[in-house]
């Protein structure tokens, strides 16, 4: 299966906030987010990754030329490996963002399951 609108594979450098985030958030409370708390400039074009407190939605932030562009993923099942609060903030590339969204243990290289369905009800 193709898979579009994903972030960048050449992305060189991108950002794993570590505590789980509030979900009604938009880009600009993000943004707000990477320069107060980390202290980085939101218009470098970093890539920054943000989840929620149950690790089941990833939303991605990253400035491009002239606006924001936000990505945002939820599991239907599983949760995503995501570092805990007391480590250091972790970056990582495009393609190992790439491998966090497929569902890949970064560490373990271990895949979430493939799910099939073929309805929503």
């Amino acid at each position: 299966m193709t898979k579009v609108m994903r972030p960048s594979l050449t992305l060189s450098k991108v950002f794993i906030y570590r505590d789980p985030i509030d979900f009604r958030k938009a880009h600009r409370g993000l943004a707000a987010l990477v320069e107060m708390e980390l202290g980085h400039n939101p218009f470098d074009g970093f890539l920054y990754a943000f989840t929620n407190r149950q690790r089941n939605k990833i939303k991605c932030l990253f400035w491009e030329d002239n606006g924001f562009v936000l990505y945002y993923k939820s599991l239907s099942e599983g949760k995503f490996k995501w570092p805990k609060k007391s480590d250091e903030l972790i970056t990582m590339t495009g393609e190992q963002l790439n491998w966090l969204l497929d569902g890949y243990d970064v560490m373990a290289m271990k895949p979430h399951k493939k799910l099939f369905y073929e309805t929503t009800l």
